[in-house]
């Protein structure tokens, strides 16, 4: 049987924590905003893209490390979800090219990785799985937004996607085991996984795939 691991005794959520998370709802909220964008919708169809797919991964994370459902007790997250909708909404088309969705993705889901992660060190989660839980809060939302929107899942895609969140939240957890200041740590972790996922954004850069043969 293999023992649990007692939280960290230091303070893990980085000082910067609640700009990290509010810089990867915005823009997660604008990637939901601009796949609905896309397909000429309205704007309350707008805004529920933003919604679901700003909270969607944080949702999944709050209920399995047992966290008060972070939206829920902060009116703050629905505002900023309505207001990155109408802003997409009131901007003409021109602004955001086809490839901003994935922009705005990668930067959510670096951002979402580390913090994801850091929030779970916080629960007592132990480093193995709070990584899982950082690449939970990175990609489930946007699973969301493109099983709603019609579009193959990011699952699915052939470049890497969940790789780049794992990057994130699997530097964010060694990093702070190994004593760095959680700030600096949640910043180089996400910067890191933003890395990975630009350099398979520019390069179609994948996994070697699994071959079928008879």
């Amino acid at each position: 049987m293999i023992a649990s691991v007692p939280p960290l005794s230091v303070p893990i959520l980085p000082t910067a924590a609640p700009w990290l998370d509010l810089a990867g709802l915005a823009v997660f909220a604008a990637s939901g905003a601009l796949a609905a964008a896309r397909r000429g919708q309205t704007l309350v169809t707008l805004s529920f893209f933003a919604l679901i797919t700003g909270v969607g991964g944080g949702t999944v994370r709050d209920l399995l490390i047992g966290a008060p459902v972070f939206w829920v007790r902060d009116g703050d997250v629905a505002g900023l979800c309505l207001i990155v909708a109408i802003v997409i909404w009131a901007t003409p088309r021109r602004w955001w090219s086809s490839a901003a969705l994935d922009w705005f993705d990668a930067v959510g889901l670096a951002a979402y990785a580390a913090y994801g992660a850091a929030k779970a060190m916080r629960y007592g989660v132990a480093p193995v799985p709070a990584a899982v839980m950082g690449v939970v809060a990175a990609c489930v939302g946007g699973i969301i937004r493109d099983v709603l929107a019609g579009e193959p899942s990011i699952l699915m895609r052939p470049e890497l996607y969940v790789t780049a969140a794992a990057l994130a939240s699997a530097s964010f957890v060694a990093l702070a085991m190994a004593g760095m200041d959680p700030t600096t740590a949640g910043i180089i972790a996400a910067a890191a996984g933003f890395t990975l996922r630009a350099v398979a954004i520019r390069w179609k850069l994948a996994l070697p795939a699994y071959r079928w043969t008879d």
